[in-house]
C-alpha cells in the first residue's frame, strides 16, 4: 500500500521549534514570523538541498487574519506546488495545526477533494482518496516529475 502523501501546514504564529520535528513527516509550510522563521532558517541552514517536496517553506499572511483566513489563503499554492500538476502521486492528507476544521473551512477544503476531516491535538486533518488515474505530473519542461 502506498504511504499517503501528508503536507503540512501551520498557521500558529507561534509554533517555534516545533517545526523541526515536522519536516520528517513530510513538506511543512508555516506562517512567517520572527519565532517560525528563525526555526526554518536553522532547518535550510541544516539542510540545504531540500526541496519543496520535502522541506519547509514559510509563507506571508495579512496580519489581521485569523488562522482560518490564513489557511483559505494559501491552499490555491499548496495545491498547486504538491497538486497533480506537480507531484506524482498528489498529496492525499493535508495537516492543518493552529485551527480547528470550520464549516467554511470544510467547504473550501472540499474544492480540493479534501472531504475527510479528522480532529488532531493541535488542530486536524483533511484526507482525499489516492487518484486512481496513473497520469505522470509534468515538471514543466516537457519532462516527468519521479514519484
Amino acid at each position: 500500500m502506498t504511504k499517503p502523501y501528508r503536507v503540512l501546514v501551520v498557521v500558529d504564529r507561534e509554533y517555534g521549534q516545533r517545526p523541526t520535528a515536522l519536516t520528517q513527516e513530510g513538506p511543512v509550510w508555516v506562517v512567517d514570523t520572527p519565532a517560525n522563521r528563525a526555526v526554518a532558517q536553522q532547518i535550510w541552514d541544516a539542510e540545504p538541498n531540500r526541496s519543496h517536496l520535502q522541506g519547509i517553506t514559510i509563507f506571508k499572511f495579512p496580519k489581521d487574519g485569523s488562522p482560518e483566513d490564513i489557511l483559505v489563503n494559501e491552499l490555491d499554492t499548496i495545491d498547486l506546488h504538491h497538486g497533480p500538476f506537480s507531484a506524482n502521486p498528489p498529496y492525499t492528507e493535508l495537516d492543518v495545526i493552529g485551527t480547528a476544521i470550520t464549516p467554511r473551512l470544510r467547504t473550501e477544503l472540499g474544492q480540493f477533494g479534501l472531504d475527510d476531516f479528522q480532529e488532531t491535538p493541535h488542530g486536524f486533518r483533511a484526507v482525499r482518496p489516492i487518484p486512481k488515474d496513473d497520469a505522470t505530473a509534468s515538471d514543466g519542461n516537457g519532462g516527468d516529475l519521479a514519484p
